[in-house]
């Protein structure tokens, strides 16, 4: 998806805006999509990412996959105008190996992934996204499944109050989930509205002019799409696909998702930290990925000028070595959880 940015600062659920891809300069340069090659974008959106490594070299090929109905039937004239160099295919990232396989693809050049909510389905007053336009408290990118209102109206207080906290970052998450849980015992929460008046009368406004409501109504869109857990599957999946010098390329936009993405590109390229001295210290596996870029890539001045959704993007990219994959990370894994979720599983936070 493109136009993303949608973290504390970033304009989270504004007006309407163009849908500018994020960084898609710096997305290409790292995809070295200027050559006849064989990619997978994994979160479609409006098509800026795709049709730009389309337009890169005119053998290039791209697997395009997004799970919102909207944007598949919104990419139709573009692939009829790019027919068989663009597949378009619904779905999740977190099965983008599987995915490109199924269109015929057992290796690829390229992945890349920008992560999070898209400006249009922020604009879309009936999407349920914005806490700034009155519609549905939905919130469900692909249309199905429990809702924001289901997880809001049938979740216990401390269940809510993990998700503004751990998927928010909200720190009066636990204020936040007793009020709910004390206005829902008098009538159901339908709209944003409602919830977002409900955390304005609880939170002050920030000096930034960030709206009282954002850090809950990201927790709440996180935990409704599993964000976190579909960005762990598609870096595994990535790591999967990705032929001997393949680029994987992943553009967040707050810091749960850019510490999943650093910390797996730490662990696969073999900088991460070291065992305590007071352990005895395995043998580290054999990278499986090469840094591209040893720190995260932001947007120039001019660009975050020009679209103030690109302030909090972060880039991070990696060439894939001929290692073959690696387990999946279980430490990363636990990185998308709620404490509760990994402690039954056994883990720890």
């Amino acid at each position: 998806m493109t136009g993303r940015g949608d973290g504390p600062g970033a304009g989270a659920a504004g007006g309407l805006s163009r849908h500018v891809p994020v960084l898609l300069v710096e997305v290409c340069t790292a995809l070295d999509a200027k050559r006849g090659a064989a990619f997978i974008d994994g979160t479609f959106g409006a098509g800026g990412y795709t049709r730009a490594i389309l337009d890169a070299h005119p053998q290039n090929k791209v697997v395009a996959i997004d799970r919102d109905p909207d944007a598949i039937a919104g990419g139709a004239s573009l692939a009829a105008k790019f027919k068989k160099r663009l597949m378009l295919v619904p779905g999740r990232f977190g099965d983008l190996d599987e995915i490109a396989q199924a269109q015929g693809f057992d290796a690829l050049d390229g992945v890349v992934l920008d992560i999070g909510v898209s400006s249009m389905q922020i604009d879309q007053a009936e999407r349920g996204f914005s806490f700034r336009n009155e519609g549905p408290l939905d919130m469900r990118m692909e249309r199905s499944g429990p809702s924001a209102a289901d997880l809001v109206n049938e979740s216990s207080e401390a269940e809510l109050a993990d998700i503004f906290y751990h998927y928010g970052e909200e720190r009066r998450a636990r204020a936040v989930a007793r009020a709910i849980i004390e206005m829902r015992r008098r009538q159901p929460f339908e709209t944003t509205r409602q919830l977002a008046d409900l955390v304005a009368s609880l939170i002050r406004q920030e000096p930034s002019g960030i709206h009282p409501a954002t850090r809950v109504f990201q927790g709440l869109r996180i935990a409704v799409n599993d964000e976190l857990g579909e960005l762990v599957r598609a870096l595994h999946a990535a790591e999967r696909i990705l032929k001997p010098g393949g680029r994987l390329v992943v553009v967040t936009f707050h810091s749960l998702e850019d510490r999943i993405v650093k910390q797996f590109f730490a662990a696969r390229t073999g900088r991460a930290p070291a065992g305590s001295r007071h352990l005895p210290t395995a043998a580290a596996p054999e990278p499986t990925f090469d840094a591209i870029t040893r720190g995260p890539v932001g947007p120039s001045e001019q660009e975050m000028a020009q679209n103030p959704r690109a302030r909090s993007a972060k880039l991070r990219a990696g060439a894939r070595t001929d290692t073959p994959p690696q387990e999946p990370l279980s430490a990363i894994a636990m990185l998308a959880e709620l404490p509760q979720t990994a402690e039954k599983r056994g883990g720890r936070r």
